[in-house]
């Protein structure tokens, strides 16, 4: 229990910071904050979990990392809020761009991560 909510605390103010600093740097309407993170976190969940799966990293370290870090830098609720802000404001087709990149990119970007740690190990 410790172990999640010491790697929930580092993820939800990683999450924070860097969505901050995405969102600065990127002036659009397009929510590229929650995005990238979401994307990312996909990528290291496919790396952790093949290490996972292959008693490379403990069950500790699993805890730690994916279900406290990642939990809580990754966000489906921030996704889905700002879907829905894009269809209220008739944004539909940046909703859409929204909604079908992140699923098939994070699972894309997930099995990438796997792959490579997979080949590595």
């Amino acid at each position: 229990m410790f172990l999640v909510g010491v790697g929930g605390i580092i993820g939800a103010i990683s999450r924070f910071v860097l969505g901050k600093w995405i969102t600065s740097k990127a002036s659009s309407a397009f929510p590229f904050g929650t995005w990238i993170i979401n994307i990312s976190g996909s990528f290291i969940l496919g790396i952790l979990a093949v290490l996972h799966f292959n008693n490379a990293i403990s069950e500790g370290l699993w805890l730690l990392f994916c279900t406290g870090f990642l939990g809580a830098y990754t966000t489906f609720s921030t996704f889905g809020y700002e879907t829905i802000l894009m269809l209220q404001k008739k944004d539909t087709r940046n909703a859409v761009i929204y909604i079908s990149t992140s699923v098939l990119l994070g699972v894309i970007f997930a099995w990438i991560g796997g792959s490579i740690t997979h080949i590595i190990l």
